[in-house]
């Protein structure tokens, strides 16, 4: 499916930056954006909320990763999304089958109700429409509010998918939250005019 989350935002094509439904957080270390993701669905979850999605986890340990995870944040259960390439590979060891499961996690967890999303991040993946392109998809049809990781070498591809629905957020709790306040204080004016 090529459609991109920009193409199903033609209901809201004047959705002021501030209040854009998806928060694309950058300007960090990898590990340091999904700590700040999980931190922020921790605090949500707390709050009441039903936060689905997916955060990435890496297992390292003696100087090297031993393989790469998307931890469900419905169940907390974890998928790899490595594959053991052999000693001495320089190949990406990245496994799509893996990566084809979490996304089929999340999109059940969209299905079955969700007030946040989380998806570990926009990358090479999702840039080709692979990836977790269709739990995206699902959570915008849905209407749902989603917190990612977009890394900078992809901001143009990330634009020609988001559109005007994401709003750049720094790698940082407060910032996030701020996006947050905002986010769900535009929702709640919109409802009262409504």
């Amino acid at each position: 499916m090529a459609t991109t989350v920009a193409a199903l935002s033609q209901a809201r094509p004047d959705t002021p930056a501030d209040i854009a439904p998806i928060a694309a957080v950058s300007g960090a270390a990898g590990s340091v954006v999904q700590a700040v993701l999980a931190s922020f669905a921790a605090r949500r979850a707390a709050e009441g909320l039903r936060v689905v999605g997916l955060v990435e986890e890496a297992v390292c340990g003696n100087g090297t990763c031993d393989g790469l995870f998307l931890r469900d944040l419905t169940d907390g259960r974890r998928v790899s999304i490595s594959q053991d390439l052999g000693p001495g590979s320089t190949a990406c060891n990245l496994d799509p089958g893996g990566l084809a499961a979490a996304c089929a996690l999340a999109q059940a967890a969209i299905a079955a109700g969700a007030d946040l999303v989380i998806l570990s991040k926009f990358g090479k993946q999702e840039a080709d429409r692979r990836g977790l392109t269709e739990a995206f998809q699902a959570a915008i049809a849905a209407d749902l509010p989603v917190v990612t990781a977009v890394a900078p070498p992809l901001a143009d591809a990330w634009a020609a998918f988001a559109g005007p629905l994401a709003t750049p957020v720094t790698a940082d709790a407060e910032a996030l939250e701020v996006w947050w306040r905002r986010y769900r204080a535009g929702q709640d004016g919109a409802a009262g005019a409504g």
